[in-house]
């Protein structure tokens, strides 16, 4: 199969027709052999009833339907699983992601041998309010993960299937998708410019929270790359560091009471902080002991991603 395209959506009933037709129209254009995979995060209104109907005239749609919102990291996740095709697509299912932008991903993915392509929605139609925290969103991420994209949450995506087979997406962390595929050795990464849509139906399902939630998820995704197998590496330097520093802070202190008989240690905010960063450094020191101990006991320890045998 060329195609699997994997649509995770919430309350979209008014826009599944117009999307799904689209989408067939370029397919046959094109004349791609595909997949449509619709992931139905829970849905309040009429779409899980939109996409029986759809699946009943058309024999490549398939559908996974959430008992309760999970969101939408959970959505791609399943429909992940669930693909078939050598070239994944995602998109929203809001029509705000053009379908004739698919030929294209496709293209790069398999002439210009891309792992991921992400779109690039440089011209936007959306409030001010969203494109500056976007923006500022995607300078930080892309700083902090060496990852070079302009637009790093774009729903419309392309990648090799190998790369959705070997990552796994949870939480909020569809936002850095990118980021982990690199992390999991996929390195080679594009974007395409592409046409973003205004809102035709509905409302956006996102809010605020995203920018509160989306900062710690990058935390957990760098630390869990760099660190998640040896987290002694982060807790025990850093640990170690503190406690010989509050050591040399009170022996000084008390070399200082020794030598110049001056005032008390105990009355110099110095040996309170001397103490607490013993304090500290023994207990950062714990951290990556334990979290040592729980690493070689996970089932995965010695799990890595093979690209390839001779």
């Amino acid at each position: 199969m060329d195609i699997s395209l994997v649509i995770p959506l919430y309350n979209e009933e008014e826009s599944l027709p117009e999307l799904h037709d689209w989408i067939v129209r370029v397919m046959v254009a094109h004349h791609f052999s595909y997949e449509i995979i619709f992931v139905d995060d829970g849905s309040k209104d009429g779409s899980w009833e939109v996409i029986k109907k759809l699946q009943a005239k058309n024999p490549c749609v398939k559908a996974v339907k959430f008992r309760r919102n999970y969101g939408k990291s959970a959505g791609l996740n399943v429909g992940f699983e669930n693909t078939q095709g050598d070239v994944v697509i995602t998109m929203d299912a809001d029509l705000q992601d053009s379908p004739d932008e698919i030929p294209e991903l496709v293209k790069m993915i398999r002439e210009e041998g891309y792992d991921i392509v992400s779109g690039w929605k440089k011209k936007r139609y959306d409030p001010i309010t969203k494109t500056i925290p976007t923006k500022l969103y995607n300078y930080v991420t892309s700083k902090m993960s060496g990852v070079k994209l302009h637009d790093m949450n774009c729903g419309l995506k392309a990648y090799r299937s190998e790369v959705v087979k070997n990552i796994e997406v949870y939480g909020e962390m569809h936002r850095y998708i990118p980021v982990i595929a690199k992390w999991a050795g996929f390195t080679k990464i594009g974007e395409k410019v592409v046409q973003h849509q205004a809102r035709k139906y509905g409302v956006t399902k996102f809010g605020l929270s995203r920018f509160i939630y989306g900062p710690l998820d990058l935390f957990s995704i760098m630390f869990m790359g760099k660190f998640g197998k040896r987290p002694m590496h982060f807790f025990g330097v850093i640990g170690t560091f503190i406690f010989f520093s509050g050591l040399v802070l009170l022996a000084w202190l008390s070399m200082d009471k020794l030598l110049y008989n001056t005032v008390g240690i105990a009355n110099r905010p110095a040996f309170y902080l001397g103490i607490l960063m013993v304090i500290v450094g023994v207990q950062l020191f714990i951290a990556g002991f334990l979290g040592e101990l729980i690493s070689r006991s996970a089932s995965e320890r010695n799990t890595y991603k093979i690209e390839g045998e001779i």
